[in-house]
């Protein structure tokens, strides 16, 4: 049964969360979220991509009876497919923006993380509940959300699995924007597709400068960052660019 979708429409892909009624994460969710995220990152027709679990919920979290039956030696040799998933939505080259409906809970809330901006519904409740069943994040939560909004505001989530709403997660940062929930996905696509006409090639230089400066020193940071800029020097869409500033303006390029 297909539960992950796949549209791409004027160069935004969606990947829509298809499993009723609440989009739990269960073991084939996950491995087909990993394929197509890869293929999103491949396509030459998706410029952006918007996650999103449809009009009433996000994700609400992971498949529980399925993880239930599940003994140690099981969970080892599941939880690096687990974060393989995950991983390949945040390192996907391309701006991602997430569009959050009613839940997003524990995998839900990981999966979230992994895009590059949230939009949230006044609808949305956001959380790391694992504590209450005897564990923690395994999919990146103890990672990107500290990453996010900081140790110790994700320290309070994760200890005590408590949700929080949609005017609370923005204030936490752990949401961009709150919108009325019937307007989530028409604005995700909207962000999206605005960044679907940029440079593509800059745009992918811009996330991994962020991303992987976030993970080492200043120094090293720098250097990513002045390699990638020297390098879009190379390229038809930074000639394109700086020729349209000359003679039309800032702000009118259009970029191939």
């Amino acid at each position: 049964m297909t539960t992950v979708t796949f549209e791409v429409s004027d160069g935004v892909g969606t990947i829509r969360l298809d499993r009723p009624p609440m989009n739990a994460l269960d073991i084939a969710l996950q491995d087909r979220l990993r394929e197509l995220a890869d293929e999103a990152g491949a396509r030459d027709d998706v410029r952006a991509v918007v996650l999103y679990g449809g009009e009433k919920v996000f994700a609400a979290g992971a498949d529980i009876k399925e993880m239930r039956d599940m003994d140690h030696p099981a969970m080892v040799a599941r939880s690096r497919g687990l974060q393989d998933a995950f991983t390949a939505v945040a390192r996907i080259p391309k701006p991602v923006v997430a569009a959050i409906t009613g839940y997003a809970l524990g995998g839900g809330c990981e999966l979230a993380l992994c895009a590059d901006y949230r939009i949230a519904g006044d609808n949305a409740k956001l959380g790391q509940p694992e504590i209450l069943l005897g564990l923690i994040p395994g999919a990146g939560g103890t990672q990107r959300l500290a990453r996010l909004i900081g140790p110790s505001k994700a320290k309070d989530l994760i200890f005590t699995g408590r949700q929080v709403k949609a005017d609370e997660a923005l204030t936490l940062g752990l949401v961009d924007r709150v919108v009325p929930a019937a307007e989530v996905y028409e604005q995700a696509h909207a962000w999206a597709a605005r960044l679907a006409k940029g440079p593509a090639l800059a745009l992918r230089a811009a996330k991994e400068c962020v991303d992987q400066g976030l993970e080492t020193d200043i120094d090293s940071g720098l250097t990513i960052e002045r390699i990638w800029f020297s390098a879009l020097f190379a390229t038809e869409d930074r000639d394109r660019g700086m020729r349209s500033f000359v003679e039309d303006g800032p702000g009118k390029a259009v970029f191939r």
